[in-house]
């Protein structure tokens, strides 16, 4: 595992200022790509484009307000961008105020173009062909997610984080990343607990592994593209007899990460953290 310079700087310092962030560079083999990685806002909101170096971007709590839970959070965006702000930077944000260091995880992605939204959209009315698109990648966004939850637990002093309260959180795509991730069931890479917000993409046949973690999924009933993966995902734990918590909203559709839209699915960030506090995650 190489670092970017600006993370090997940062392994120099004995303590981590509050509030203070970096960039560390995960992969060590980059996905060749012929366009450059671009940020850009849209109709998507804040996104990020043909990222083919995964990173971690840290967020700190406040000085004094950290609780030694640490959470790694993969934003979704279907393969083709990440909603790096609504599903990323305000999410990690809000764990902050909870006391939760957090972790943005930008892992690899379809290489796309200018053309992209039509493209997606067109994904998006076609999950089977969708699908077929991303199983190329889900090697490389899986090794993502298992080096994040390892360089996390390993780096967990650095932090002020306790190494066996390491999370893993996805919305969408993102969720797939953390299913994946789950399903891989290796020790070093094994998150402490996780959370899947409208997870999709998941495989047809989903079972727990024998170690597998303490789990929390969200979605609401009118999400078309979710729905059904989520209760699949939630029912493989349960039926496992593995500890599970499924939440349901009437409403929200799918995307609604830290967005307020006035509809049930608003309430999904104050269930997360009830179910955190009732795991011994959001106390010292």
């Amino acid at each position: 595992m190489r670092l970017s310079i600006l993370a090997a700087g940062a392994l120099a310092l004995a303590a981590i200022p509050a509030c203070a962030w970096e960039v560390i560079r995960l992969s060590s083999d980059p996905v060749p790509a012929t366009s450059a990685e671009v940020t850009e806002t849209g109709p998507f909101g804040t996104i990020v484009r043909n990222v083919s170096d995964a990173t971690l971007t840290a967020y700190l709590p406040e000085e004094g307000k950290a609780n030694g839970t640490a959470v790694i959070v993969a934003p979704g965006g279907a393969f083709h961008m990440l909603s790096i702000d609504n599903e990323g930077a305000a999410v990690a944000k809000w764990l902050n105020s909870q006391g939760v260091t957090a972790f943005v995880l930008k892992y690899r992605l379809i290489e796309t173009g200018a053309d992209f939204p039509l493209s997606l959209m067109r994904y998006l009315n076609d999950l089977p062909g969708l699908r077929a698109a991303v199983e190329p990648l889900r090697p490389l966004a899986t090794a993502d997610g298992e080096e994040a939850v390892a360089w996390v637990r390993a780096n967990a002093a650095r932090y002020g984080v306790k190494p066996d309260r390491v999370g893993l959180m996805g919305f969408s795509a993102g969720g797939a990343v953390t299913v994946w991730t789950l399903l891989a069931d290796k020790p070093e890479s094994r998150p402490d607990f996780a959370i899947a917000i409208y997870p999709g993409l998941l495989p047809d046949t989903i079972a727990a592994p024998k170690d597998a973690p303490p789990l929390f999924v969200a979605v609401a009933d009118d999400d078309k593209l979710a729905h059904g993966d989520s209760l699949r995902l939630a029912e493989a734990w349960t039926g496992a007899a593995k500890s599970a918590k499924l939440v349901t909203y009437s409403a929200g559709g799918h995307g609604f990460g830290m967005a307020k839209s006035g509809k049930p699915s608003d309430a999904w960030p104050d269930d997360m953290a009830g179910w955190m506090r009732s795991q011994g995650l959001l106390g010292q």
